[in-house]
């Protein structure tokens, strides 16, 4: 039996015990604003890896609604660590779950639950991986610091994860791999090199409240020009640029009988740029000022207020992240897995780390429809689940690619 075979025969024998730790953390309701539950998979997650030489520390988040962050260290020979980055919290409050009967669920070819894919089922990829590591590659296992990183209010964008991050990581810090969930083409694994960054924003509208009846011409409507600005905001996606501008929720008004002094509009824009990113926020906050819409009698313009709530900064495409892609394309040639790349509009952790640590993403298992718990009789609609065959193939190759970081001290 070749190494990379024997390596997939010790993986087949962990998969069940994987699974029964994905079920167990399946199980727990980690909803972002349910800390109690987010702080229970917290010490459910310190303990499965506790076998494996982790010690624990729960950080608290910035915001007290949320739970605490979990780091696990294991110290390693040398000066070298690595970086693995997962999420405790998902999108689903316990009575979504109750409602839609969304639970651990096992059908055929896939695991149906809240989380299984995102990402429940990427820190049950990392205990896997360690412990095939441990048991294929002692001395690589044993000669790096691992430090994990679960996020409790990922789903949030919660900044100070990032920032927890960066303050542990170091020159010698090899790599952060995140182990959301990998993209599927085919036979091909899609790792992920590139993710949009983002801002929300909101756009407030004051104009003249009048009597609609009597005084009709002495009105400024707020919501017309908000309709004038909304459909500007909307132009300026360029999808040739890859920058979209989404209008998410629009209100305003008050009585029918009154001219709406007021309406607020709010969004989101998204680019892969950050060039692209920052001229996207130049145009938006260049449509504040007096807008066109202005009372008959008296001329009092509409005044139009921009506000940007908060960035998150695009991953481009870089170096070091492509010297991790290598690594692990050289893996999946030894292992018999195909392994491309993809960049993706959604935001991971790997937003907050890249441009301090060379970054990939994409390292979990197979599965579809994450942020869905609804299902349908005629199957039209299927909520979130995993594809439990997608972790031995998946798991060899970054035990493979982890020997070779190791080794050679960096990516490719």
């Amino acid at each position: 039996m070749s190494p990379t075979d024997l390596l997939k025969h010790q993986l087949e024998t962990k998969l069940p015990a994987t699974l029964d730790l994905l079920r167990q953390l399946v199980g727990i309701n980690s909803w972002t604003r349910n800390r109690a539950g987010v702080d229970r998979l917290a010490r459910v997650t310190a303990e499965a890896f506790a076998d494996l030489g982790f010690t624990a520390e729960h950080v608290p988040s910035v915001e007290p609604a949320y739970g605490d962050h979990l780091v696990l260290t294991r110290p390693g020979t040398t000066a070298r660590s690595v970086a693995m980055v997962a999420h405790l919290d998902t999108v689903f409050p316990p009575e979504e779950e109750e409602r839609n009967d969304f639970r651990w669920r096992p059908e055929g070819d896939r695991i149906y639950g809240p989380g299984t894919e995102d990402i429940k089922g990427g820190t049950a990829m990392i205990w896997m991986v360690l412990n095939a590591l441990r048991e294929q590659a002692p001395e690589a296992f044993d000669a790096v610091t691992w430090r994990l990183f679960w996020n409790s209010s990922e789903e949030v964008l919660s900044e100070d994860f990032g920032v927890l991050c960066r303050s542990r990581c170091d020159g010698g810090t090899l790599a952060a791999l995140v182990f959301e969930a990998e993209g599927r083409s085919g036979d091909m694994r899609r790792l992920v090199v590139a993710r949009k960054g983002r801002a929300t924003w909101r756009v407030d509208v004051a104009g003249r409240g009048a009597h609609a009846g009597g005084r009709h011409a002495s009105g400024a409507n707020a919501i017309v020009q908000l309709g004038a600005t909304v459909g500007r905001i909307a132009a300026l996606t360029d999808l040739a640029r890859d920058l979209t501008f989404n209008v998410a929720s629009v209100s305003g008004g008050g009585g029918l009988n009154r001219v709406p002094h007021a309406a607020t509009v709010s969004g989101e824009f998204r680019a892969f740029d950050p060039a692209v990113q920052a001229q996207a926020k130049a145009a938006l906050l260049a449509l504040a000022g007096p807008g066109e819409i202005a009372s008959i009698e008296g001329g009092h313009a509409c005044q139009v207020g921009v506000t940007i709530l908060d960035e998150s900064p695009a991953w481009p495409r870089n170096a070091g992240t492509d010297g991790l892609l290598a690594l692990w394309q050289e893996a999946g040639v030894e292992a018999g897995v195909p392994i491309g790349s993809e960049s993706r509009g959604g935001l991971s952790d790997g937003n907050q780390i890249w441009h301090s640590v060379p970054t990939l993403d994409g390292l979990g298992p197979s599965g579809d429809n994450a942020h869905c718990s609804e299902r349908s009789a005629d199957g039209s609609k299927l909520p979130e689940y995993v594809e439990p065959g997608s972790f031995v193939p998946k798991a060899a190759v970054n035990v493979l690619a982890l020997r070779r970081l190791v080794e050679r001290g960096g990516g490719a």
